[in-house]
């Protein structure tokens, strides 16, 4: 889990970072497997932007609808994920995310993978999430507002 304390959000003066996990309870269909019948590497990142929609809505209360309403997007720059054991049919696990840095156009979002009961690691990681306009596809800062919602 997170340990890193609190530091100030790059190109936001006076904003703090909180870097907050929020957690999202799922469970492997079997549309996830691969032919060796655990969840196949391609599933992860959809779990992990499954469990960021979630907890865009639920835990900072500005869900993806309201920055398609301001003309905004999320793009995946980059994603990083270390596969440490499988997740099988059926079984229960929790996505915690959280963010960890803050940057003039988007955010490190990091990543654990866990499964629900054993309390074992199945994969860790971050996405790198760059904030666009809708219409023109290009970076755009961060309006200050999103950028306070989302530093807890």
């Amino acid at each position: 889990m997170n340990t890193t304390a609190p530091s100030s959000a790059s190109g936001f003066p006076g904003i703090i970072l909180g870097r907050t996990p929020f957690e999202s309870e799922m469970q492997v269909r079997p549309d996830d497997l691969d032919m060796y019948a655990h969840v196949h590497s391609s599933r992860y990142g959809d779990y992990v932007l499954a469990a960021r929609f979630d907890q865009m809505e639920r835990c900072y209360g500005m869900g993806m609808g309201k920055f398609a309403e301001r003309g905004l997007a999320w793009f995946v720059r980059t994603a990083h994920l270390d596969y440490k054991r499988p997740l099988l049919l059926g079984e229960w696990f929790i996505v915690r995310t959280w963010i960890q840095e803050l940057y003039a156009d988007g955010v490190r979002v990091d990543f654990e993978i866990i499964k629900r009961d054993k309390r074992k690691l199945a994969c860790d990681g971050w996405f790198h999430y760059t904030l666009v306009s809708a219409r023109t596809g290009r970076a755009v800062p961060i309006p200050e507002d999103i950028a306070r919602r989302y530093a807890v």
